[in-house]
């Protein structure tokens, strides 16, 4: 005797929440903002007033020393919040944020933002499942510094950068970001930065050349995922 298959009643399934349409939705207090390669989102130091999200592009977030030094924190990309601090009390960015590439960014006034997350759990839920990815990001981050070699950290590096164009779809192409950002985020120097892109480009790792922007193959994770040594 053949099996029936249970029926839910007809019940449809729930759509599937999008942040960004939800935030698109809103009226009143919000602003989007076009920023340029290279543009300031905001400064160390400037007011901290709003939780910022992406719709598209990538940012950059940065520290800087009293010695003039930078330290890149994180690179985001679309669907990203960030400035979530002023969520926490901050006053004053600690950080900076920079496009590097061509970006809109949605701005959400403190106040505001925490009434959201407040009332609206579907939301809450995204934003704080984003912060422990993040925080999960970081904590590998400083374990890799000590763990893994300048070679493995660049090519990490450069495979995480591919992964900022539509969001989900990884695009391989690393946007036109400077060596200096790309020695910061790998916790290593300019000159080894340049050098190890030579040498990924020599083995087919990576593809570059003219004013193209730099692409990255998938054979690449093979450096990744090699044996930690000290370097």
């Amino acid at each position: 005797m053949a099996r029936r298959t249970p029926s839910n009643g007809g019940a449809k399934a729930r759509p599937v929440f999008s942040v960004r349409a939800f935030l698109d939705s809103l009226r009143g207090t919000k602003s989007v903002v076009q920023y340029g390669r290279g543009d300031s989102i905001f400064r160390q130091g400037d007011p901290c007033e709003f939780v910022l999200y992406i719709r598209t592009g990538g940012v950059k977030l940065s520290v800087l020393s009293r010695t003039g030094r930078e330290a890149v924190v994180a690179v985001l990309g679309p669907g990203d919040f960030f400035g979530e601090g002023c969520l926490a009390g901050q006053s004053r960015r600690i950080g900076s944020a920079t496009a590097i590439t061509p970006s809109t960014i949605l701005l959400v006034p403190k106040g505001r933002m925490a009434h959201l997350l407040r009332h609206q759990h579907a939301l809450s839920d995204r934003f704080i499942s984003r912060m422990v990815a993040r925080s999960i990001q970081l904590e590998q981050d400083l374990i890799e510094q000590f763990v893994t070699s300048s070679e493995q950290r660049v090519a990490r590096t450069l495979l995480r950068l591919a992964c900022y164009g539509k969001q989900g779809k990884p695009v391989r192409l690393i946007p036109k970001v400077s060596q200096d950002t790309i020695a910061a985020m790998a916790g290593t120097t300019r000159s080894r930065v340049n050098v190890l892109l030579n040498q990924f480009h020599r083995q087919g790792f990576i593809t570059r050349g003219g004013e193209l922007p730099l692409r990255v193959n998938n054979s690449l994770l093979s450096v990744v995922l090699s044996l930690p040594r000290a370097g």
